[in-house]
């Protein structure tokens, strides 16, 4: 026990803060997929995508890696500005030993609070203000992450449930014909699922569906 306590009294304090910087980055990269999540454009990328491959009733067509693998790169291709900012800001002074660590955590939480606040309904940010009894918010900055991250969480799932109801229109409509012409015919025993998926599959690749849903989900980020 006393060697024990010998090697860390004589340990260069250097060392010590290193230690505790790796320690620091560990958790953060434990962390990282609810950072990902919660603080990106993922959350809102994944449902739409999600509804799509619903809506077309393609079973696991795209698979589930194929999607997720698009949501990223679709993330990082939108957070990029975002991600550029902080690198600049905080990460690259606080890597050069420029700024502390404090100092680089409030600048890096400055664009994604950013971010987060354009994309975030002033109705769901004040829930989480009242309920903390927090006091009027003059600036960005001066929203507490505590409140702004489920706000923006809950407003990006409403975004997309309401992108993914419009997606849903179009093939509920072809749907709805193919069961009432096989109704009208007699054919009630077959499944209209197995007529109206070849329909739903031409009519999305001839209007360029996953063009016209990217560049939708990209619009919706300006």
């Amino acid at each position: 026990m006393n060697e024990f306590i010998d090697i860390f009294s004589g340990t260069d304090i250097e060392t010590v803060s290193s230690a505790v910087q790796l320690l620091i980055l560990l958790t953060i990269f434990s962390l990282a997929p609810g950072i990902l999540i919660l603080l990106t454009s993922f959350t809102r990328t994944i449902i739409v995508l999600s509804f799509t491959r619903t809506s077309l009733a393609t079973q696991q067509m795209p698979p589930n890696q194929v999607l997720i693998g698009i949501a990223l790169f679709i993330t990082f291709f939108v957070m990029a500005p975002t991600f550029q900012q902080i690198n600049e800001e905080a990460l690259t002074p606080l890597m050069n030993e420029e700024i502390g660590l404090d100092e680089a955590y409030d600048l890096a939480s400055g664009p994604i609070k950013q971010f987060m606040a354009k994309h975030t309904r002033q109705k769901d940010l004040q829930l989480f203000l009242n309920y903390t009894n927090t006091e009027a918010i003059e600036t960005i900055e001066d929203i507490p992450l505590t409140a702004l991250v489920p706000a923006f969480a809950i407003s990006e799932i409403k975004t997309a449930f309401t992108m993914g109801f419009l997606i849903f229109i179009p093939f509920l409509v072809i749907d709805m014909t193919v069961a009432s012409i096989l109704m009208s015919m007699g054919m009630m025993m077959l499944p209209p699922v197995m007529i109206s998926l070849p329909f739903k599959i031409l009519l999305f690749v001839l209007v360029d569906g996953w063009h016209l849903i990217i560049e939708s989900l990209l619009s919706s980020f300006h």
